[in-house]
């Protein structure tokens, strides 16, 4: 009787450590490839499309990344008189953010930390930089070329561009998506005023959103340029 219930017990044993394992295998085959997954991911940055900034993760020089939102083409002027389109930024990246040269607030802090992105990036010729002024009606091309001297901006490194307000506002509120206030209806009529830096992709797609303001975000931004560029177009 002994013996029989000792062969029950190693038995009983011995089939424990077999689920044991065999649920160890599956935990650990999910866990890998949750990580294969992620991995996947970490090679290429999110898409976005609307105001929400839903990341889409696709899969570069596919149909889907070639019919996602893109920045249509725009025609404005920058700080030495030239017109400025999407051409100019053929096969190049931009970060592009939206300001006014005689802002007393938080303007200046951004374009302080915009020129710091300049000075990291400069010898990078495939990075330019884009601010358009939100009051073109004041910001002639004259006072953006003094703007520019006096903050140290580099000439066709960083384009400081004036327009058609209709225009600079649309692609602010309505490709861009730069402001926050999500859901709220806004016309002409309402002043564009916004912190945010955006990152945007040789094919003209949104790839990131950065406060201007903030340093850990902008570490972010300089991290997401240098994965950008390992991205195979």
């Amino acid at each position: 009787m002994k013996k029989l219930l000792k062969n029950r017990i190693v038995k009983v044993l011995i089939l424990s450590l077999l689920v044991i394992n065999v649920v160890s295998c599956k935990k650990s085959t999910k866990e890998d490839t949750n990580i294969s997954e992620n991995a996947e991911q970490i090679k290429y940055l999110p898409y976005y499309k609307d105001e929400s900034f839903t990341p889409y993760w696709i899969k570069p020089n596919t149909d889907e990344e070639r019919n996602f939102h893109k920045i249509p083409n725009f025609r404005l002027v920058n700080q030495l008189g030239d017109t400025i389109t999407q051409k100019t930024f053929n096969d190049k990246i931009y970060i592009t953010d939206f300001f006014f040269a005689s802002c007393p607030g938080i303007c200046p802090q951004m374009t302080g930390n915009m020129l710091k992105l300049q000075e990291k990036l400069i010898n990078d010729n495939d990075i330019l930089f884009l601010s358009h002024t939100v009051t073109p009606s004041r910001d002639s091309v004259s006072v953006l070329k003094n703007y520019a001297k006096m903050h140290g901006v580099i000439d066709n490194k960083w384009h400081l561009v004036t327009g058609d307000k209709e225009d600079i506002y649309n692609l602010g509120r309505h490709h861009y998506f730069v402001e926050n206030d999500l859901g709220e209806k806004k016309d002409i009529n309402d002043f564009l005023h916004t912190e945010n830096f955006l990152l945007i992709d040789k094919n003209k797609h949104i790839r990131g959103i950065y406060n201007g303001l903030n340093r850990a975000s902008l570490a972010q931004l300089i991290i997401d340029v240098e994965i950008l560029q390992l991205e195979k177009n």
